[in-house]
């Protein structure tokens, strides 16, 4: 999500199609008796407590995420009225492994009206709070166990004057923007990045529209006067990366680097205004391999949307753009490219490796802007260094509005998209220049390489770049990364000891 001039352990794997469901209702009924009494005395204890929200304790979003469980995939059904000013109807059915015995379970869910739950097929009880839908099942979950839950619900599109996420209103249908917490406002989930499952997402919508998703297309069913469209993702995924995009749409394909499929999905009377833009992605997805390896991802697109966000979105596989990026004449050709490489690059950084938490966002956007940055200088003269040197002069200020890069303050209250600040996108970016002015560029590269080989389809950590820049250098790094990551003030600039941060005006 770049800014513009507009200004836990891995899942478990999951079980073959055919294995056995983990216990049918007499099973349950069985298994129950058998608990020993001190084990049923604790889970009557936790059953009598009043339903809380929960929270994996992310320092940034607190109530974010659900222990106790692990999500190993997401079916996602959507049912699209024909206006996106009305809920849609919605099933999200969820596989996962719980990894302690669970008398209840939180999911993430606070924007659709729920009509029913299931548990391994079974009614369970279930109540709202906060932010959290409760889930009670008829018998406490063992740790271990596999188990699937459905939810019936709606799906509510926000109000035009919402600019926290989820579904977006678009001039002829509906996108998704769920950074950085706010999938759970579209369905239910585990709302974490550090959760990360696979995903097939179902959309039914009337004659005329169009309906694309992340992954690739397996099915596409009419029936009547409505057709439904049912896409997979190959590759494990963030709850804030998924998207969906409904409208009167085109979907333009072409082959990228070695036969990769783009799709681009654009609003069908806009086509051959934007086929300009659309045909520079191959090219630019061939220009991030040289620099840092094989694209991750089964496929790649752009979604343009006619929508007022104020920001484009890296969701994985087909990355968000307000269309009046490419139609605005007041932006320089070499900048909209470069931030098309900058969502781009996300796919890397930030999609295929996903933060472990949302500290770790520094990772995701101090890469992209560095790209963003490498492709400018490559292609327009736009000089690194000066970008750089200017950054640097700003640096402080950017440290005490925001913080320092690995430790940005948390978000203003009412303003949930408040930690996409100055210090996690060029501050972040600056900090990978005094990386590579103090290792040198050969190891550098070697390190961004690794970094996104070593961490494919997972989760990172700042300590996980840090003693993996200190392994691909020789060097111990932590003292040199401490400084520039969690300083009050930015450290000297090797290389550049010239360069001066102008200090940051007091607070009142």
């Amino acid at each position: 999500m770049p800014l513009t001039p507009r200004t836990h352990p891995a899942p478990a794997p999951v079980p073959p199609a055919d294995a056995p469901r983990r216990r049918t209702a007499n099973a349950r009924r069985n298994r129950a008796a058998a608990l020993l009494a001190s084990a049923v005395s604790v889970c009557l204890l936790a059953a009598s407590a009043p339903p809380t929200p929960l929270g994996v304790g992310d320092r940034l979003f607190p109530d974010l995420g659900n222990p106790g469980y692990d999500v190993a995939s997401y079916d996602l059904s959507f049912t699209y009225p024909g206006s996106n000013s009305k809920p849609l109807t919605a099933v999200t059915t969820i596989d996962a492994w719980t990894t302690t015995e669970l008398d209840r379970l939180n999911l993430d869910f606070a924007h659709g009206e729920v009509r029913s739950v299931e548990v391994d097929g079974l009614p369970a009880a279930f109540t709202s709070v906060g932010e959290d839908l409760v889930v009670t099942p008829d018998t406490p979950l063992p740790a271990g166990s596999w188990m699937r839950i459905t939810v019936r619900h709606t799906s509510d599109p926000v109000s035009a004057a919402d600019r926290d996420g989820g579904w977006v209103r678009t001039t002829d249908g509906l996108a998704m923007a769920n950074q950085a917490d706010v999938a759970h406002l579209v369905f239910p989930c585990n709302d974490h990045p550090s959760d990360k499952a696979m995903f097939t997402i179902r959309v039914t919508a009337p004659d005329g529209y169009t309906a694309v998703a992340n992954g690739l297309p397996t099915e596409v069913d009419r029936v009547g006067k409505a057709t439904t469209w049912t896409y997979r993702t190959q590759h494990p995924m963030a709850t804030e990366l998924a998207q969906v995009s409904i409208g009167r749409s085109a979907v333009v394909h072409r082959s990228g680097p070695h036969g990769l499929p783009v799709r681009d999905v654009v609003p069908a009377r806009d086509r051959a205004q934007l086929e300009p833009w659309l045909k520079k992605t191959p090219g630019q997805l061939a220009w991030m391999e040289k620099k840092v390896g094989p694209y991750p991802f089964e496929t790649y697109g752009i979604l343009m949307a006619t929508a007022d966000t104020g920001f484009e979105l890296e969701t994985q596989t087909l990355s968000l753009f307000e269309k009046n990026l490419f139609t605005e004449p007041a932006y320089p050709k070499w900048y909209i490219e470069s931030i098309m490489v900058h969502e781009l690059a996300h796919q890397w950084f930030g999609d295929s490796v996903s933060p472990r938490t949302w500290s770790d966002l520094w990772l995701n956007e101090g890469h992209a802007t560095w790209y963003e940055a490498l492709y400018a200088e490559e292609k327009a003269g736009h000089t690194l260094e000066a970008r750089m040197k200017a950054a640097y002069g700003a640096s402080d200020r950017w440290r005490a509005a925001g913080g320092p890069p690995a430790a940005p303050k948390p978000p203003k209250p009412g303003e949930k998209i408040s930690i996409f600040r100055a210090n996690v996108y060029d501050g972040a970016a600056l900090v990978l220049y005094a990386l590579r002015q103090e290792i040198g560029r050969g190891p550098f590269e070697a390190l961004e390489r690794a970094w996104v080989r070593e961490h494919r389809d997972g989760t990172a950590s700042t300590a996980d770049f840090v003693r993996l820049a200190s392994e691909i250098s020789g060097r111990d790094l932590h003292g040199f990364l401490q400084d520039w990551l969690y300083g009050e003030k930015t450290p000297p600039m090797p290389g550049h000891r010239d360069w001066k941060a102008v200090a940051a005006a007091p607070v009142k």
